[in-house]
């Protein structure tokens, strides 16, 4: 299965919730009307796309199509173009599907630290292994640092990934100083040449004091040892949470100061159009997204192929 059939296929429950909600509301030779287009914004919203980007979906349809008889090609085309325009935002992040590393920021020289946050329980750790096989199989020499030392499965399930990957990892006993751990996962990146060290943390939101203190000191630890790290700070979301993955993101975002967002487990939810109220609440780019349960399964996030996947014909 190719790439972009994979994504349909991932977002096959959110596309299908939107894509009949086209049909029904939009029929070809019917004059579209304000009343169509107001229950269509309520259709994006219920689909987590947010007020504001439901609102800028509508309006466009309204400059373009409000008052004319219904073509429904060119409304798919309309509502295509104008959520592509909504997820690539301004910052400059370069999507190239023949490079699935382009949207990272690596390092000119030496290691490249990617810091990875996230919730409990919202994939953070089968993320970073998917992140790393992609490493990987680019052939980049990876190390992990399982850094979430306060969770003993998190570092035994790590560990596992990295043993079938074929990548290095650095553990520490339960209950150590996740800085420590960072320090030797960056020490031992150093030591056999490694292109990329990922660093897991732990994500409990009921301490975020302390999870606040415990980053500042790994961002101190990392750039003391490898000068411009992390050089990533990704957050991992649940998409299956919906808006409550906005609250999430406007938390941790600020902590660890989020250059970027993975997006998991997008094909277990009908609400696949987070996507977009993050990107405009956030101003944070989605830079990949988890599509499966699978090592593979974590694919580079594009913008257009996004779009066409979630409003198809």
């Amino acid at each position: 299965m190719g790439l972009f059939d994979r994504l349909k296929k991932g977002l096959q429950k959110t596309a299908r919730v939107l894509n009949t909600d086209v049909r029904d509301l939009f029929r070809s030779g019917e004059i579209l009307t304000d009343e169509h287009l107001a229950q269509f914004e309520r259709r994006l919203i219920e689909a987590d796309m947010g007020v504001s980007a439901a609102m800028e979906i509508v309006e466009e349809l309204r400059k373009k199509h409000r008052g004319r008889t219904v073509v429904l090609e060119e409304i798919w085309e309309t509502v295509r173009t104008k959520l592509q325009e909504l997820l690539e935002g301004s910052e400059g992040v370069t999507w190239n599907i023949e490079n699935p590393l382009s949207p990272l920021r690596l390092a000119e020289s030496g290691p490249t630290v990617i810091l990875v946050a996230g919730v409990n329980g919202v994939g953070k750790t089968t993320s970073i292994a998917k992140l790393a096989n992609l490493l990987h199989r680019a052939g980049k020499k990876v190390v992990l640092a399982a850094g979430d030392t306060f969770r003993a499965a998190a570092v035994e399930q790590l560990n596992m990934w990295s043993q079938r990957i074929g990548c290095e990892i650095v553990t520490k006993p339960s209950g150590s100083d996740p800085a420590s751990v960072a320090y030797a996962g960056c020490d031992k990146g150093l030591e056999i040449g490694a292109d990329v060290v990922i660093i897991d943390t732990a994500g409990r939101l009921q301490t975020q004091k302390n999870l606040m203190l415990e980053l500042e000191k790994i961002h101190r630890v990392v750039a003391n040892k490898i000068p411009g790290g992390p050089h990533e700070s990704l957050l991992v979301l649940d998409a299956t949470t919906g808006q409550n993955g906005i609250v999430q993101a406007e938390v941790f975002s600020g902590i660890i100061h989020a250059t970027g967002l993975i997006l998991a487990k997008l094909d277990g939810t009908a609400k696949g159009g987070v996507v977009v109220a993050i990107r405009q609440k956030m101003g944070i780019p989605v830079k990949y997204i988890g599509v499966g349960e699978q090592i593979d399964d974590l694919q580079l996030f594009n913008p257009e192929q996004f779009a066409r996947a979630l409003i198809s014909e």
